[in-house]
């Protein structure tokens, strides 16, 4: 009686085994995609391949869209704080920009100052877990839908390669048409920046346009992507 007791638990156990095993095998995800109906994950394997390490890319070369982002660890090289004035909205992370720079931005504000234009700097570096925290509170006060929409996901924001920052005016109303945007547009370029995000590029950025986000990648590259009314995607040729 006991030896077939046993018999019997032990094809129970085997069964539940085989179960478990073929649930698990046939949907590899589950778990990870409840989560990710609420909060964002990066496990998922075509995520991670989509993820690069930077350190070595040139900054008019170095590509951050829906399609290509950053390593969870990349941290841009001699993040320091530009002499600049920030808006009193900014934390003290976002006042950070890669060291490669904070001169060509200086110079930048500098020569806006000069000709009557005062610009401050809103957001700059945002680490991964900064942009995690951002989509995932978007995520839950809004719904996912609306936070793909508006707010990248963490490692394929472009403000965690130090590179960009968003600039601001003293109204805090940066927008087409304010003399601080039409400057910032028309001069931008001779400092190495360009709008990141164009007018009436969606379709290349999938960024709406967005004239206070400028983004370094140097003289060159920006004069010729400014004199061409190109987007970064395009002159890189992606």
């Amino acid at each position: 009686m006991k030896k077939g007791f046993k018999k019997f638990t032990l094809m129970i156990i085997i069964i539940i085994c085989g179960f478990y095993s073929m649930v698990k095998d046939t949907v590899p995800n589950l778990v990870s995609l409840s989560v990710i109906g609420s909060e964002f994950s990066l496990d998922d394997e075509k995520d991670k391949s989509l993820k690069v390490n930077s350190d070595n890319i040139k900054p008019d070369k170095l590509l951050v869209n829906k399609n290509n982002g950053l390593s969870s660890d990349y941290i841009p090289k001699n993040l320091s704080i530009p002499n600049i004035p920030f808006s009193d909205s900014s934390d003290h992370e976002e006042k950070h920009v890669a060291g490669i720079i904070v001169n060509p931005l200086e110079n930048l504000v500098n020569a806006a100052k000069k000709e009557g234009i005062i610009l401050f700097g809103n957001s700059g570096y945002r680490s991964y877990d900064s942009q995690k925290n951002v989509y995932n509170n978007r995520v839950r006060s809004q719904g996912k839908a609306l936070a793909d929409a508006y707010v990248a996901k963490p490692g394929f924001s472009e403000h965690q390669t130090g590179l960009c920052i968003d600039i601001t005016n003293k109204d805090k109303y940066f927008v087409e048409g304010t003399k601080e945007a039409e400057w910032l547009g028309q001069n931008c370029y001779k400092f190495g920046f360009i709008i990141r995000y164009p007018k009436q590029k969606k379709n290349i950025t999938n960024i709406e346009y967005e004239p206070w986000h400028i983004r370094y990648v140097g003289k060159e590259a920006a004069k010729y992507i400014y004199n061409n009314k190109i987007t970064l995607e395009e002159y890189l040729g992606k």
